[in-house]
């Protein structure tokens, strides 16, 4: 009596091998990943949820080079959208003796610090206030092997249409300040101030009272 053969037919088989190699692609693919986002997080000292393409080409060579024995290297490269010939630029660079490594480092510290909006000259006045001496071609230099791009806010178009104009308020004062009491007169005026992290506003408050 012959065995009922419970398998698949055979188009359907290799449908079933072929969606298995993706799957187990997709999970090999996620876990490089990972490994990226975890080593980032330790040896750069990144966030978890970092952006690995926005890194430097120095800083994805370490990453390869922290991994080269568990992965393959173009599985890494590609990756990390680092090309091959960046790779092997960035590891000899490596392996020579870097004197600017310190200022390297502050530079880097410096530009996150301040959400990207420092260009070099302002890079060279924070190294100054260090006491370290380094000239703004360098400066230039080492901001471009690091991938560090000044992020520019994108200026406004200007409008001649004003919109509703409102109504001039009273002028409750015209010009009398003097009171006779605490809180019974106050004046102040508002001043725009532009910074790395956006706009800020002062808005000092005087009490016309004197005692």
């Amino acid at each position: 009596m012959k065995r009922k053969n419970n398998l698949p037919p055979v188009p359907e088989r290799k449908e079933l091998e072929f969606q298995l190699e993706t799957l187990q692609h997709d999970i090999q693919k996620l876990q490089l990943e990972h490994d990226l986002l975890k080593k980032a997080n330790e040896i750069l000292k990144k966030d978890l949820g970092v952006d690995l393409h926005l890194l430097s080409n120095r800083e994805k060579t370490l990453l390869v080079g922290a991994l080269k024995d568990l992965y393959q290297l173009a599985d890494l490269l590609a990756q990390l959208g680092l090309a091959r010939s960046s790779y092997f630029y960035h590891r000899a660079r490596m392996r020579m003796t870097d004197k600017y490594l310190t200022i390297r480092r502050s530079i880097t510290e410096i530009f996150e610090t301040n959400r990207r909006c420092y260009g070099y000259r302002r890079l060279q006045a924070s190294l100054a206030k260090q006491s370290v001496t380094i000239s703004e071609k360098v400066v230039q230099r080492l901001m471009k092997q690091e991938n560090l791009i000044v992020v520019t806010p994108k200026r406004r178009r200007y409008r001649s249409y004003l919109g509703e104009i409102s109504p001039a308020p009273e002028n409750l004062i015209n010009r009398d300040f003097q009171a006779t009491a605490p809180n019974e007169k106050w004046l102040t005026d508002i001043t725009e101030f532009q910074i790395p992290a956006g706009k800020v506003y002062l808005s000092p408050i005087i009490d016309c009272f004197d005692g």
